[in-house]
């Protein structure tokens, strides 16, 4: 099957490439990137003038809950959602019922995927058995069944000397840690950041220390047993400064940030609203401002979705109640569009970190460009396209967004999954 997608502002960071230019696809490869290319016989066209086309975006940071929480999402129902945001892989987290901690958890999402699945899944696999914090997964066993790094998002490893062996077993492995940093016991009991607006509304607060400390010791761990370590959900205006002089020191450390920490602060949680209810939790403006500036200056390198999504009953109870958590697949690029029309980055600088930056940190050779030879996995952009942002029109199961009713700026008008195009119109 080919495919050219002609005339579009073809942007790829990872070459370096910004120019109108044609793209044409064979057999789920990149063929050729270049000027006025001739249409081959038996070619599909796709008219692209005004887009912007770019390398197939990559959410490193997805929650599908299948297996065991179908109610709230599936595999079919989180990577439509993907679709429809642009994205033409996901990053699935281990917190899972039962979670990933073994091969056959692994094999049972893969096999989902390739059979349910609307775009590529890459799973990540549990650091400790049950994420309890106790005894180290089986890594050896998860990475040959084809995980792309550990984690035991939603829960931080307590135990720094059981971390330490499982970053040592990483980098054996070359993968990476993907760490939620949050100390287990300080501000366990918060629902939102701890701060003047927590105070004011009587609710219980998380201190960015909570964060910030934990950041420290993996980093510091990291250091020691030459692993690549991966902060997720950067909240906390120190956490951006321990990574900034890590990756100084030439650590090998990266760091991603959500759309909804970028976006928006504390002052949210004055409508508790539950939806804005997430963990790590909004934090102040000032935090907010030491992400920006963070993302300017590529302490922050990824920008990842958190998509977490639960059902409406469970969101729909009182604030303190309630579990942590929005769903972001669907509006996380108008979002990070934002960023370029308030002259925060480049463009070619948000897509990076949708696109490169995550497919170098799990080591996708073939992800995130439109190298010849690479996956024809392609987001086609329209950067003047108005959203109102319609939790009602959702594919992903989960309702649960604080933007409702936005009005955005920026959509994926289609995407090319493995040669494969979708229009989204």
């Amino acid at each position: 099957m080919r495919l050219l997608i002609g005339g579009g502002r073809v942007i790829d960071p990872g070459q370096g490439i910004d120019a109108k230019l044609d793209v044409l696809i064979e057999d789920g490869r990149i063929a050729e990137v270049g000027h006025k290319l001739p249409v081959p016989r038996d070619c599909q066209v796709y008219e692209a003038q005004g887009r912007i086309v770019a390398p197939g975006l990559i959410d490193m940071h997805t929650h599908l809950r299948e297996p065991g929480r179908e109610d709230q999402e599936t595999i079919s129902s989180g990577t439509r959602a993907a679709v429809w945001g642009g994205f033409t892989s996901v990053v699935c987290m281990p917190n899972t019922q039962p979670p990933n901690d073994n091969q056959a958890v692994t094999k049972f999402i893969l096999e989902q995927a390739r059979t349910e699945g609307a775009c590529h899944v890459f799973p990540v696999g549990c650091i400790t058995k049950g994420q309890q914090g106790e005894e180290l997964a089986e890594m050896g066993e998860l990475a040959a069944s084809g995980v792309v790094g550990f984690s035991d998002d939603g829960r931080s490893v307590a135990n720094a000397e059981l971390l330490r062996r499982a970053m040592e077993y990483a980098a054996m492995l070359d993968l990476p840690i993907i760490s939620h940093c949050q100390d287990a016991h300080l501000g366990h009991q918060g629902v939102m950041h701890e701060g003047l607006i927590s105070t004011k509304l009587g609710l219980p607060g998380m201190p960015s220390a909570a964060e910030e400390i934990i950041v420290a010791r993996d980093i510091r761990l990291a250091e020691l047993t030459g692993a690549r370590l991966h902060i997720a959900h950067v909240s906390a205006a120190g956490s951006v400064d321990l990574i900034r002089q890590a990756k100084f020191r030439l650590a090998d450390i990266t760091a991603e940030v959500t759309p909804h920490h970028f976006t928006l602060t504390d002052e949210a949680v004055y409508s508790f609203d539950t939806n804005t209810k997430v963990n790590p939790p909004l934090r102040s403006k000032d935090d907010l401002e030491a992400i920006l500036t963070g993302l300017e200056d590529e302490t922050l390198g990824v920008i990842a979705t958190d998509h977490a999504p639960h059902t409406l009953a469970e969101k729909e109870r009182e604030f303190t109640l309630a579990p942590f958590g929005m769903v972001g697949l669907e509006t996380a690029l108008p979002l990070a569009l934002q960023l370029v029309s308030k002259d925060l980055l480049t463009l070619p600088g948000v897509i990076a970190r949708l696109t490169i930056n995550p497919a170098r940190i799990l080591d996708l050779p073939h992800k995130g460009t439109l190298a010849v030879g690479s996956d024809a996995d392609v987001t086609i952009i329209n950067p003047e396209k108005k959203v109102i942002v319609d939790p009602g029109s959702f594919k992903s199961k989960g309702r649960n967004t604080p933007f409702g009713g936005w009005e955005l700026q920026g959509a994926a008008e289609a995407v090319v999954v493995s040669g494969k195009l979708i229009n989204l119109q």
